[in-house]
């Protein structure tokens, strides 16, 4: 039997995965077994899966049918658990050098409690660290073992389950599982935490958790938030089903209180159609469970109507705004002619059937935006396609080509009414996406140096690169094409962003599929490749640490006469 049966959720993470397992199976303590559940991820995170079980034989893949969500996952995962411990850990995350050693030592400390709480650090996507903020009621948990009476602090650490393990015959005797929705962990955490006869604490960091550059699932404008009311009345059901846990009912209404009312307040949680029927929902809740105790004062709002509480928290918020106005008004004045252009025609319809083409900065009808050019001319004549082409290369344009020049009156027209703007760059920061609008990034080849993200801690590579605005830029993306297996990756990492990848290939590159004999001949004639010649071509990535991007890193001319007769030596 191992002493931790790490459960790992899985769904669409592929970009992060390989760096969570490597986390938990290169740990110095290997007593373990790691169960990950995929949640039927639409990307390639069952693959990677299968490819670790294939040579780990401490890990068990779960393939579940359908998407089930985190909770119900977890769920999944735990029947085939047989360690000591049950250990959650998101799929995004990962444990810190030699965590589950300090866990497995302060367990044989404490002689096996119930429950071990670890601390944790939020990693951010630029590369910053910070520790949890409440740390020290972790230092404050001594040196053995207490109740949550004993030491109530404990429930006001973050209420989730990946910073805590749990002793499974206690898990199993109890019966606890998660449930379905948003917030699963609050129903889980409370009546983990208030049925431990024998809670521990770490004092320290076992585990970094990845704070998603716009946010995790519950950073997401959704109704779905209106399941913290459920969640919480699972927690009073839970209570009440104990009598021994009554005296935590005043406790429990204040922090049901005081988590909706943050929700509430968070500007990019609710809708904002949904935020007075929230604020209803909530007071009722509160009304329904409250005691016969006094009411907070900063939960008092919840006793009188939304317009009360939307008067409140204006009045609140309006020193701070009033700041930052002044801010706004100095960055949005130097762009505020052109963008302001874009946005009078949010009133005029899109037009679904233009489309607006750019590639390499505006140098002509290249790359693969080029190849879905020509493609939709055959599969789409009725899709209008305009390129954006510098004055320079217009005049290289082949003909029948309809084009505007960057920045022109025709170039806002058409991208202000596009519903399809192809790429291979990204636009510029005057181009407002409208809703509805399709935006379809195809990159330029296979990423074999550091890009976006990836580029915030290689200075020298980044030079010249502003990596926020980069990223803000790819927000506009819907979708992004991929040459392959290793670009997906690649992409899904360096642009935390919220688009689709479409595994394509390189619509440039089709040409090579559908090739005739008699093509390839026409190119080595163009060419003057002599008949009968073997082509190899050299066609080195730019340098990111280097001036032009250039290198010579090998003597060409030594390289041809190397290859011998017969050969011919393309370099791009």
């Amino acid at each position: 039997m191992p002493r931790f049966s790490v459960i790992v959720p899985v769904f669409r993470v592929q970009g992060f995965l390989r760096e969570c397992l490597d986390s938990v199976l290169d740990q110095s303590y290997t007593d373990i077994e790691v169960i990950a559940v995929d949640d039927c991820s639409p990307d390639g995170c069952g693959a990677i899966l299968d490819e670790y079980a294939a040579r780990e034989p401490r890990l068990r893949v779960l393939h579940l049918p359908r998407n089930v969500g985190l909770g119900r996952a977890r769920n999944a995962g735990m029947p085939y658990a047989t360690g000591d411990y049950l250990l959650f850990l998101d799929s995004d995350d990962t444990l810190t050098p030699g965590a589950l050693r300090a866990m497995a030592d302060r367990l044989d400390e404490t002689a096996d409690p119930d429950v071990l709480v670890f601390d944790y650090a939020r990693t951010y996507w630029w590369g910053g660290t910070r520790r949890n903020v409440l740390a020290q009621v972790l230092a404050e948990g001594g040196d053995g073992c207490f109740t949550a009476a004993e030491h109530p602090e404990i429930l006001d650490l973050l209420m989730v389950a990946w910073n805590k393990v749990h002793r499974r015959a206690f898990v199993e005797r109890e019966g606890f599982t998660f449930p379905p929705g948003y917030y699963e962990d609050t129903p889980w955490t409370f009546p983990v935490l208030l049925s431990a006869e024998r809670i521990a604490t770490l004092d320290r960091i076992c585990l970094n958790y990845r704070q998603r550059r716009q946010g995790n699932i519950l950073s997401t404008t959704s109704r779905k938030h209106f399941d913290i009311h459920d969640q919480y009345e699972r927690v009073f059901a839970f209570v009440d089903s104990r009598p021994r846990l009554s005296s935590w009912r005043p406790f429990l209404h204040r922090k049901m209180g005081e988590h909706c009312l943050d929700i509430l307040a968070k500007p990019d949680r609710l809708p904002a159609s949904d935020k007075g029927e929230f604020f209803r929902r909530t007071a009722a809740l509160f009304r329904k469970h409250k005691g016969g105790g006094p009411v907070p004062r900063e939960l008092r709002v919840l006793q009188g109507g939304y317009v009360a509480y939307l008067a409140r928290s204006r009045s609140g918020r309006l020193g701070a705004e009033l700041g930052r106005r002044g801010l706004q008004v100095r960055k949005v004045a130097a762009t505020r002619v052109k963008s302001g252009w874009s946005a009078a025609h949010e009133h005029r319809p899109r037009d679904p059937d233009l489309a607006v083409y750019s590639a390499f900065s505006h140098r002509g009808v290249l790359g693969d935006p080029g190849a879905i050019y020509h493609a939709a001319r055959e599969l789409a004549p009725h899709v209008r396609g305009v390129w954006v082409v510098r004055e320079d290369q217009a005049r290289l344009l082949p003909p029948g080509v309809e084009y505007v020049l960057p920045d022109s009156l025709g170039y806002r027209r058409v991208t202000a009414r596009a519903t399809y703007l192809i790429n291979n760059v990204n636009w510029p920061d005057t181009l407002v996406k409208r809703a509805g609008s399709v935006h379809v990034h195809t990159h330029q080849g296979t990423p074999l140096k550091y890009m976006g993200a990836d580029l915030r801690d290689k200075p020298g590579a980044r030079h010249g690169f502003d990596v926020p605005q980069m990223l803000r830029r790819a927000d506009r993306w819907d979708y992004s094409l991929v040459a392959n297996r290793h670009s997906e990756l690649v992409w899904d990492r360096a642009y935390p962003c919220h688009f689709t990848s479409l595994r394509t290939g390189s619509p440039r590159n089709d040409v090579l599929v559908r090739a005739r004999p008699e093509d390839g001949a026409a190119v080595r004639a163009r060419l003057g490749i002599p008949a009968g010649h073997r082509v190899v071509l050299y066609a080195p990535t730019r340098r990111d640490y280097v001036r032009g991007g250039l290198v010579d890193r090998i003597d060409l001319a030594r390289f041809a006469d190397d290859l011998g007769e017969g050969h011919t030596l393309l370099v791009r």
